[in-house]
């Protein structure tokens, strides 16, 4: 490794030129509600003598040459819009930089038109979302300290959302559960988007989705519109990049996540089409063979995955995409071999996991005129798990299989929507959203007799059609209300549910507004849990929860947001949610789905009824300085309250009740002669300890196995999470090439952090596991 930076430092240096490197910046300029081409928008650089600026064709398409590299800010006005100002975009020499920029009509025509800047972090790329929503910059995902290039643990850094836990990247919003978050990708829900994942949860250890193919993206925490279903938590709405269109670039990169080669461009010089393509492979073999520990012990996670998207634009039948995603990921913990520190092993089993998925989507956009138009969207994923557990003899250690899944879901999407801009101040778009489950999902455990028993066996199709409708009026330019109602059958079980929802932002001086949202959402159980089987007394079995019913969440915020100056802001928002109908059991417990995806599985409980309930309540709080000057900062504090009701009627913290978050991380860019930057990053993150439920010692002593207290579910905590991350970094502007060099030094002062506490069924004691200690993630990239 040493001489390896020496020379990829000694490399950087020989480059070094002393020509300055430009580089060409293209891009599309649409209408924010109707999303056609606004032909004839001014667009400059900001700061440029002369000033470098062109106009955009008919087509909305704009290009801009011999752009000096480093951070710019464009600038785009167009007679009668509100003009739009995109500050510190980072311009490298190896990368054309291509922009998708929508502007909106100005409800009242003004006179005189005044450029600010303005940091377009706070607003959300769906104009019919106004409150408890932000973009997630794809660039702030490779930079932040402490996220790994991973959307999920960038999304950690934000007011309300906690992750005190480094083995997963669960997305844990206000206190709810994180299997009630939603993944939407270019249009389309997706299950799971992590290697290692399981059917149900939405986590996992390593991301497959790779920030070298997204754009930035919305996160919505609350109340947010019509068009988004089957969600009580969340949603991550998730866009590809489209390829450079007119230059071949390429990409490689070596990280934590994995070794990686990437390619985008044009299909021919005569043709707007476009492709982009990224393959990765696991590097944690090789770093785990350099003595790097990932609390995993001996257990070598294999994986690989593969992104790719098509983009076909004609000029008269509309634009076609073709994009997918895949993963192949495998591991095996093994108690018989495991380690003092290992996360998953030492309860006295052996497991093999092996998880694949892979999704793949088609769309049509075409504009039947300048307001109106229609998205088909056609899609296909599927996804496999497979598990097999040997518990290991107490005497001689010797293996006995108890626990067998083998599950497979297929499912198949077709949806269309419509948008309508009818003037200035009305928007309406509607659409519908049909998913077919096809299912085969079979788990097996030990029985009483020593045989292998179905604890889940079911071959079939569960569809869930989803529809919405959705209006924006604009009062004037500074009071916006967006209404809409969402709708959805679950056809299995003929469950269903009408969602009424409205938000509304109120612009009441230059720099301050409020803002305020309601409504109506519903999800799904975890699709597994319908389908689990219980023995009857004569020996017969029966799917005691098929007839569950959609789990219900109302959701009510308000929020005031200050615009300090230009490029800082100060946010507030409290919120309030109540959630009905959840699982849980049919005997008094204090058992509820609510408290599902706090682990890799799902809990398998069977003769559930829908009498949970649950409350969130909190405040949250923000301070953010967008990157300029060279420097950015982000201060969020969030307090906040999670209960939940089991069958014994019950109020109880739940499993993700930490109670507080605050975040407080930095960064600074030292450039050299706009070549050579070196660039700074920390992050502290502290939390309350996660909850638990106390072990009952005289029982597990008597089973010889691990029991805990069900009247005392997760009334312990354990001690307060902290980490302090410091990431350095290296880039070289090459003429024709960017290299980029970073050291992220996680947990830097060595905190011991629990993980769990378990009962060690061979010892009789207790074991404290921590979690991961000092890391440091390395990463090499290089653009040509």
């Amino acid at each position: 490794m040493k001489n390896f930076i020496i020379t990829l430092l000694f490399f950087c240096l020989a480059k070094i030129a002393h020509a300055q490197n430009t580089q060409t910046i293209r891009g599309t300029i649409t209408d924010g509600q109707s999303k056609s081409p606004l032909p004839g928008v001014t667009v400059i650089i900001a700061g440029t003598n002369p000033i470098i600026g062109t106009v955009t064709d008919a087509e909305g398409i704009f290009k801009l040459e011999a752009v000096p590299v480093g951070r710019i800010t464009i600038q785009a006005s167009y007679v009668g819009y509100e003009p739009v100002s995109i500050p510190n975009l980072e311009l490298n020499s190896a990368k054309e930089l291509i922009l998708d920029i929508p502007l909106n009509e100005q409800v009242t025509k003004l006179d005189e038109v005044v450029v600010s800047a303005s940091g377009e972090k706070d607003r959300t790329k769906n104009e019919m979302v106004t409150v408890s929503s932000r973009t997630l910059s794809m660039v702030e995902a490779v930079k932040y300290s402490g996220t790994r290039s991973d959307p999920s643990r960038m999304a950690q850094n934000f007011a309300g959302v906690s992750g005190a836990s480094d083995d997963r990247n669960d997305i844990i919003i206000r206190g709810n559960s994180p299997t009630g978050v939603l993944w939407r990708l270019e249009g389309i829900d997706i299950p799971n988007p992590n290697h290692f994942g399981t059917l149900g949860t939405t986590g996992g250890p390593v991301t497959i989705l790779n920030t070298n193919n997204l754009k930035n993206s919305d996160f919505l925490t609350s109340a947010w519109s019509a068009e988004y279903g089957n969600a009580t938590s969340g949603v991550f709405d998730l866009q590809m990049k489209n390829g450079n269109n007119k230059k071949h670039e390429f990409l490689g990169q070596v990280g934590f996540n994995g070794f990686e080669l990437g390619a985008e461009g044009p299909f021919s010089r005569k043709s707007p089409a476009s492709y982009i393509i990224n393959y990765r492979y696991s590097t944690l073999g090789l770093l785990s063979a350099i003595g790097v520990n990932f609390g995993t012990g001996a257990a070598i996670p294999q994986y690989q995955d593969l992104t790719f998207k098509i983009n076909v634009p004609t000029e008269k039948a509309g634009k076609f995409t073709l994009f997918g995603l895949g993963g192949l990921s495998y591991i095996e913990f093994l108690d018989s071999e495991s380690e003092e520190d290992d996360f998953y092993s030492g309860d006295g089993t052996d497991s093999y996991v092996r998880s694949d998925k892979g999704i793949v989507g088609l769309t049509h956009t075409y504009f039947f005129n300048n307001n109106t138009s229609g998205k088909l969207i056609l899609a296909g994923s599927i996804w496999k798990n497979s598990y097999d557990e040997d518990s290991l003899s107490t005497l001689d250690g010797s293996p006995l299989r108890t626990d067998v899944v083998r599950n497979d879901q297929v499912k198949y999407t077709i949806g269309y929507s419509i948008n309508k801009k009818f003037n200035a101040k009305n928007t309406l778009s509607a659409g519908f959203t049909n998913d077919i489950y096809q299912l085969k999902l079979n788990q097996q455990i030990l029985g009483g007799d020593y045989r292998l028993i179905n604890l889940t066996y079911y071959k079939g199709i569960a569809p869930l059609l989803q529809t919405y409708v959705q209006w924006q009026h604009r009062f004037n330019d500074a009071v916006t209300l967006n209404t809409g109602i969402h709708h959805q059958h679950f056809f299995f079980n003929n469950t269903w549910m009408v969602e009424p929802r409205a938000n509304i932002r109120y612009q009441f001086k230059p720099k301050h507004a409020l803002s305020f949202g309601t409504g109506l959402y519903s999800q799904m159980q975890p699709l597994q849990v319908y389908f689990y089987e219980a023995q009857q007394a004569d020996g017969s079995t029966v799917r005691s929860n098929e007839d569950l019913d959609l789990l219900r969440s109302v959701h009510l915020v308000a929020g005031y947001d200050y615009r300090i100056n230009n490029n800082m802001r100060l946010k507030a928002e409290v919120y309030g949610q109540y959630l009905s109908n959840a699982g849980v059991e049919s005997i008094p417990s204090s058992f509820s789905l609510l408290n599902s995806g706090a682990d890799f599985v799902i809990p398998e409980k069977q003769f559930l009824v829908n009498n949970g309930k649950g409350y969130n309540y909190g405040l949250e709080l923000t301070l953010e300085k967008f990157f300029s000057k060279g420097y950015y900062f982000l201060v969020t504090a969030s307090l906040f309250q999670s209960q939940y009701q089991g069958s014994d009627k019950v109020w109880r913290s739940t499993a993700f009740n930490s109670n507080y978050v605050f975040n407080v991380l930095g960064g600074k860019e030292f450039r050299i002669k706009n070549k050579h930057i070196i660039s700074l990053d920390t992050k502290v993150a502290i939390s309350g300890g996660q909850r638990y439920s106390p072990i009952d010692y005289a029982t597990s002593d008597l089973v010889g196995q691990e029991v805990r207290y069900d009247s005392r579910a997760f009334s312990e905590q354990y001690k307060a999470y902290v980490r302090w991350d410091v990431k350095l970094g290296y880039t070289f502007e090459g003429k024709r090439t960017t290299q980029k060099f970073y050291v992220d030094l996680q947990n830097v002062t060595f905190q011991q952090n629990i993980f769990s506490q378990t009962y060690n069924t061979r010892t009789r004691e207790t074991e404290t596991t921590y979690q991961i200690g000092f890391f440091p993630d390395v990463q090499y990239r290089i653009l040509f």
